[in-house]
């Protein structure tokens, strides 16, 4: 194992305050705890959105902490879900007079926290609604039941923005929902990664083999074989998406290219452009392409294609500016 580290048990609180240290005009910490991550200045009389999850997926999660888009993260070890506790904290810190929106992936551990967390703020008289972002489409038929990855980033989008704008609890949950349901995500990996703690890869894969629907913590994806060409994987991706959420001549979409950790720009720029023909040769418009990191799962090389089909007011909510120690735009 070659990582910049100090002891692999320091691992995440040492990321943590380097991430403080960097960006004290824009983050805190509260509750004396550094794995309760909230945004420094909270705005006055808005709904508070919280998420939270495993480290190991930067930007994913506390990186979307920033002005117009998430308020607080509770942190996790690598790969494992945050506290109750943490939750609690965090939401008595950010909640500015109008409840709180609780927006994560959808796993076990996340949801038993943020469930708990709820009760907390209840017996504190703070409103707490939740949503669960689930839109990796090969991880399971039954879109209920599915992973939350990349996609939840245009549910932060919509939330966030809709927070900013002055909407109620029941405004951003309905911002986010409408994200949620016109979202959907297919990834694939073609190397594991290196949990510090364990110090050897979390999967095997051969030198020539990828694995398509691999999840972002080294879950089991729907085959194991030889790696294909960036034009093949782009195909097969967008046949798995344009099946759970068909598309029409005219319709627009948001598209998301990101990169799982070790994968190249140059490359994800060449998987966008397959991604790219081949859906405006079918008719359907790119209102924007959106490419990058924007949930990793440690160095592992792969990527995820994420479709977020358009309306006018998830073009708003898109568009909004937001300003995070690790995402701005203007």
């Amino acid at each position: 194992m070659k990582k910049i580290i100090n002891a692999p048990e320091n691992y995440v609180d040492d990321m943590l305050k380097g991430i403080y240290a960097a960006h004290a005009d824009q983050v805190k910490y509260a509750a004396d705890d550094l794995r309760c991550y909230c945004i420094a200045n909270k705005k006055p009389g808005k709904v508070a959105i919280v998420t939270g999850g495993g480290t190991g997926h930067l930007p994913l999660f506390l990186g979307f902490v920033g002005e117009g888009l998430i308020d607080g993260c509770g942190v996790g070890g690598v790969f494992q879900s945050p506290s109750p506790e943490q939750i609690y904290e965090i939401s008595k810190e950010v909640e500015a007079g109008a409840g709180v929106l609780y927006l994560y992936g959808n796993y076990t551990g996340d949801i038993m926290t943020f469930d708990m967390a709820t009760d907390l703020c209840e017996m504190d008289d703070i409103e707490c609604k939740s949503i669960v972002g689930a839109d990796d489409v090969n991880s399971h038929a039954d879109p209920a039941t599915r992973r939350g990855v990349a996609g939840i980033y245009f549910m932060y989008k919509a939330a966030g923005a809709k927070a900013d704008q002055g909407g109620t609890l029941d405004e951003v949950l309905a911002a986010a929902q409408l994200a949620k349901d016109n979202t959907r995500t297919v990834g694939f990996a073609l190397t594991p990664c290196i949990i510090p703690e364990i110090g050897h890869p979390n999967f095997e894969l051969g030198e020539n083999e990828m694995a398509m629907g691999m999840g972002i913590h080294g879950e089991p994806g729907v085959w194991n074989g030889p790696l294909k060409t960036s034009r093949e994987i782009a195909e097969e991706s967008l046949n798995t998406l344009l099946g759970d959420m068909p598309l029409a001549a005219g319709d627009e979409v948001a598209v998301l290219i990101n990169g799982l950790g070790a994968t190249s720009l140059e490359e994800q720029y060449i998987l966008s452009n397959d991604v790219t023909e081949i859906l405006t040769s079918g008719g359907v418009k790119i209102y924007k392409t959106i490419v990058g990191e924007y949930a990793t799962s440690m160095e592992m090389a792969g990527a995820s294609i994420t479709l977020c089909k358009m309306n006018d007011e998830l073009k708003g909510y898109l568009d909004y500016p937001v300003n995070t120690p690790f995402i701005c735009q203007k």
